[in-house]
């Protein structure tokens, strides 16, 4: 008897063994398949960037014929290139003044706007909140013939140049950017507690001292991830900056279309101009990125 009951006892515990392993080889296979995925996409997002940093770094030749995924032959000079085939200079200074200025005056009337909404009940309240962000539903080229039409109205009537010039610009992207971020900033608003202006107030601070002593320095990753949002979207547009520009006020989005002549395009040169107008953007991003994060994730646990 003993000796028919062990080699009945074995296929239960092959069984039992097989079947503790495989809650194992499912999460193992998934694990490699995510691998696998995340790799794809990985080398989807980089091959763009591959492209522009290899064809920047060779001769025009080398970029029109054939494309080599190696290069042969490896060169500056396209960076060296392209500050005399087009005034280079001239288009880094107007973006940066154009999307800087836009930036500032954004994350100043947003934040003043956003506080008031936040902590203060008025009638309308809600429909202002509706109507700020439901601006975000139009697209952008329905606002170029109206916004044409008010800048050279205004230039004829009053004086004052605002076609084809940065300060037309800036009231431009102002206009897009601005419901965007002060709809970012009441989230953000909302998560910090009335607890800390009630206490400002007691201490003798008035509302703008609350505001600018206490919501402010709690608010800090909400308005980098204002500011961000508000530079980057004057500084890669492109549609009304070639309208509302002239050859002296171009930025830079607009002037890399220098690089393309009736005979050629200097592609290489467009990939290492290209490179050079995201440096801004990417250093930025880098140095700014535990604020950006935390900024654009403030307001959804209250």
């Amino acid at each position: 008897m003993p000796s028919h009951a062990q080699p009945a006892a074995l296929p239960r515990a092959v069984g039992s063994r097989s079947r503790s392993r495989s809650p194992m080889a499912a999460p193992r296979s998934f694990l490699w398949t995510r691998r696998i995925i995340l790799a794809f996409l990985t080398a989807f997002v980089l091959l763009p960037v591959y492209v522009m940093i290899s064809s920047s770094l060779k001769p025009l030749q080398d970029v029109s014929g054939k494309f080599h995924w190696i290069p042969s032959g490896l060169t500056v000079k396209p960076y060296l290139d392209i500050w005399d085939t087009v005034p280079l200079a001239r288009y880094f200074v107007n973006s940066l003044v154009v999307a800087g200025s836009a930036t500032v005056l954004s994350v100043i009337i947003a934040v003043f706007s956003a506080y008031a909404v936040s902590r203060y009940k008025f009638r309308g309240k809600r429909v202002f909140t509706v109507t700020v962000l439901s601006t975000q539903m139009f697209p952008g080229i329905l606002f170029l013939l109206p916004l044409f039409l008010i800048f050279v109205n205004i230039g004829n009537s009053t004086g004052i140049a605002l076609y084809g010039s940065r300060g037309g610009l800036i009231l431009t992207y102002l206009t897009f950017s601005l419901p965007f971020s002060i709809w970012m900033l009441i989230g953000y608003f909302d998560s910090i507690p009335r607890d800390l202006d009630e206490a400002a107030l007691v201490d003798g601070c008035g509302p703008l001292g609350a505001l600018f002593r206490v919501v402010v320095p709690a608010a800090v990753p909400g308005i980098v991830a204002v500011a961000v949002y508000a530079f980057m979207t004057a500084w890669g547009e492109v549609l009304f900056a070639s309208v509302m520009t002239n050859d002296t006020t171009r930025t830079l989005a607009v002037g890399l279309q220098g690089y393309a002549t009736q005979n050629d395009v200097y592609w290489n040169q467009v990939m290492a101009a290209s490179l050079v107008v995201s440096v801004p953007i990417v250093g930025g991003f880098l140095l700014l990125q535990r604020y950006l994060v935390a900024g654009l994730t403030a307001g959804a646990v209250k």
